[in-house]
């Protein structure tokens, strides 16, 4: 088998180990010997994995998506504000644009393989530009991160995105949750490293915060750069939500009265 180059920074790979993906394919995965990116051989399950949009094993959706909509709330209030209008790039059915929704920001859906189910009324237009796109546990999903990336970037210059950070040294299968092989959609694992070189190459600034990583045009201020530099700034992030929410207004009952 051919050894694949990186898909970030085109690198050299190294094999690092091989497991069951789909509970039947024996598939290989390659680590960057330059940004330290994750990745499998070439896929050919994604088509198997994906009959179903949401994976059987995924029951934290409801939970991390109330956890994200708090933490990107404070994200957004102190370094956005509160009057952008904002997206979902693939919003899944809908839940997070809801709750964003309810939290009071202007918030439209993107994807072009699931249904919108809970923010219907709320699509964006083709052609829109946004003042931020999120794009939550997305990039673990992505075939080819930089043509994924180029299409948010058409959104919006500013990209929140939520991804666990690959441990250091790598786990083995067992060890880590994150690889996922039994339902064979994770298929790309970035480091901070694979972040900055997204960055730079795009012309952004990388703010990281765990698994939050904060691509954008706009340089934080001082202020900003701390909280992020924080160890346990994610937290933060979800305590501040708690803050904000007097100095917000809830879309939920005037959003019901425009889509009469």
């Amino acid at each position: 088998m051919i050894i694949p180059r990186c898909k970030i920074c085109d690198a050299s790979t190294r094999h690092v180990f091989s497991t069951q993906v789909l509970k039947k394919y024996d598939v290989a995965y390659y680590q960057c010997e330059g940004c330290g990116f994750l990745q499998t051989e070439p896929v050919y399950w994604l088509k198997e994995a994906y009959e179903n949009s949401m994976n059987l094993t995924d029951t934290g959706i409801v939970v991390r998506n109330l956890r994200l909509s708090q933490i990107s709330s404070t994200i957004l209030f102190f370094f956005f504000g509160k009057k952008g209008r904002y997206i979902d790039y693939a919003g899944g059915f809908g839940l997070y644009t809801r709750l964003m929704r309810d939290a009071g920001f202007d918030f439209y859906w993107s994807d072009p393989f699931t249904p919108n189910l809970l923010a219907r009324g709320f699509e964006a237009a083709e052609g829109e530009r946004f003042l931020l796109a999120t794009s939550f546990e997305s990039f673990e999903h992505f075939e080819n991160p930089h043509e994924d990336l180029k299409k948010i970037l058409l959104l919006s210059d500013n990209v929140l995105v939520s991804t666990e950070l690959l441990p250091a040294p790598i786990p083995a299968v067992p060890n880590w949750w994150y690889y996922a092989p039994e339902h064979g959609q994770h298929i790309a694992f970035y480091t901070k490293q694979s972040f900055s070189f997204l960055a730079k190459e795009y012309k952004l600034h990388y703010y990281n915060s765990d698994n939050i990583h904060l691509l954008t045009k706009k340089q934080l201020s001082l202020f900003g750069r701390i909280i992020f530099a924080l160890p346990f700034s994610k937290y933060f992030f979800y305590v501040g939500s708690f803050f904000i929410t007097p100095f917000m207004k809830p879309k939920t009952w005037t959003d019901a009265g425009g889509l009469k």
